[in-house]
């Protein structure tokens, strides 16, 4: 998450960049004498603001320029604040009933609540304010950062998207389909089979999930699909089950395990009936216990369940037969999804890119989404950036850390820290949202416009970069969203 923190530094900065800027030459602002001070406080960040492209790229493998960034982040979250606070007072005065949002109140949960003395007057809170920052500003010197305003850096420009749906075409991954069906006829004559697929995160256990659902092996079952989370609550799993299965526009809204109990037991006996429990972290036996009781409810049912989870006991668990181990994708299926995201065979220099291509492949230690995040992020750009993400310090960090998560993420934070700050700024917005969260689009953009950080039309596009990325999901519906890389990376 630290790295990953200290990226947002160049997004929040932008945006308080802007809030001062804007405040340079108010009427306000000069009457309480503060546009010098305001003018002195752009120029700062204006010069950090230059540094900070390779500060970035040197926080990945350097501590010390990682714990500089989220002094700095931290301290414009101080500064959009005092901002807010001004601009409230000055509202208050001008139009007593107008109120404004706080950047901070929708992004406080990155840091920790910092607090000022209600006293101090504000011509004295902007200058310790340009006092403090003139402090971790100068502090950047010390690691001799290159000024990267000119710098031929890859960045992810604006792609234009034939479509948001999910893609149709899936590499690989039907060996692995045909086993578990292949098990799974062999062990359905019992009321209740459970198959957990288990693995490290973005190998494809949710792909592989919804190939089996879709196969034409269940086209007689009624089909359920939960997402769980790393929050478990079995009466929640259960409303969802319940309402799925009575197919009413209303969730189910039970509050008791008794109601849910008498509920299932009608609606699962006598069915054939496929349940498919996504991403499941819970590893306390007696709730397992307790999810399994509950599906075994209904009576002469036949209910098959496919359980995604990272953890290999919880899938042991659980399981009523052999669960399914999901192996990495081999380098050459890595390099087809890249060439499949980035429209490779459409590319003129593709004989130039080939070798650089596989390398890259290799590097994503056989993960499907860091596959395709990296393909997209490799759309459009040139080959020496191409070089530049194979060559990029992350893989090394990753490496020396040596942990299955590290590889895992390396790619998804190489396509993160080349995203433009706006769209950064967009995506970690979206932390707010617990992972698996549904949202709709029109809402997230209305969001995004409210704050400040993109128009109507903007938002779209970046929405339409984040499906790309596959840092954002559509749940069902092409205008419903589901928040999916966000804990992926912060946690």
């Amino acid at each position: 998450m630290a790295a990953l923190g200290g990226m947002l530094a160049a997004a929040i900065l932008k945006v308080v960049g802007d809030q001062v800027g804007s405040l340079i030459g108010g009427q306000i602002a000069l009457q309480m004498n503060l546009n010098n001070d305001l003018k002195k406080m752009k120029m700062a960040l204006e010069s950090v603001d230059a540094v900070l492209e390779d500060a970035e790229r040197r926080s990945i493998t350097d501590k010390s320029t990682r714990l500089w960034l989220k002094r700095l982040k931290d301290f414009m979250y101080v500064i959009s604040d005092m901002i807010d606070e001004f601009e409230a007072d000055t509202q208050a005065i001008t139009q007593p009933s107008a109120r404004k949002f706080s950047f901070k109140k929708y992004l406080a949960f990155m840091i920790p609540c910092l607090t000022i003395g209600p006293n101090i007057t504000m011509a004295n809170r902007m200058k310790n304010m340009r006092d403090d920052l003139k402090v971790i500003t100068d502090q950047h010197k010390e690691f001799k950062l290159t000024d990267c305003t000119n710098a031929n850096e890859p960045k992810v420009t604006d792609i234009r998207e034939t479509s948001s749906t999910l893609e149709t075409q899936i590499v690989g991954r039907t060996e692995e389909r045909d086993i578990i069906l292949a098990s799974l006829s062999e062990s359905m004559t019992e009321d209740i089979t459970i198959l957990p697929i288990y693995g490290i995160g973005g190998l494809g256990k949710t792909t592989l999930a919804k190939m089996v659902y879709n196969s034409s092996q269940f086209n007689e079952y009624s089909q359920v699909w939960v997402y769980v989370s790393q929050t478990f609550d079995v009466i929640k799993i259960g409303n969802s089950i319940i309402s799925q299965l009575s197919e009413k526009d209303k969730e189910s809204a039970y509050t008791g395990k008794q109601m849910i109990h008498n509920s299932l037991e009608k609606l699962l006996a006598n069915k054939k009936i496929l349940i498919v429990l996504d991403d499941l972290w819970e590893d306390n036996m007696s709730n397992l216990e307790e999810l399994k009781d509950m599906l075994k409810i209904g009576k002469s049912s036949n209910v098959v369940v496919i359980a995604t989870t990272r953890s290999e006991g919880i899938a042991k668990e659980i399981s009523t037969i052999q669960p399914y181990k999901l192996a990495p994708l081999t380098d050459d299926m890595c390099w087809s999804i890249i060439k499949q995201k980035s429209a490779f065979e459409s590319r003129g220099d593709k004989e130039q890119l080939e070798e650089i291509g596989k390398v890259i492949a290799m590097k994503c230690a056989g993960v499907a989404l860091a596959a395709k995040s990296l393909g997209h992020t490799l759309k459009s750009m040139k080959p020496g950036h191409w070089e530049s993400v194979r060559d990029s310090n992350i893989w090394t960090a990753s490496s020396l850390e040596d942990t299955s998560s590290t590889q895992v993420l390396a790619s998804l934070k190489l396509s993160y820290s080349v995203m433009p700050s706006y769209l950064k700024l967009c995506f970690a917005y979206c932390a707010i949202f617990p992972k698996g969260h549904k949202i709709l689009i029109d809402d997230l953009i209305h969001q995004w416009v409210s704050l400040g950080f993109s128009t109507r039309e903007l938002g779209e596009r970046y929405i339409s970069q984040l499906l790309g990325l596959s840092f954002l999901d559509h749940f069902k519906s092409s205008s419903v969203l589901l928040s999916y890389m966000m804990k992926m990376l912060y946690c």
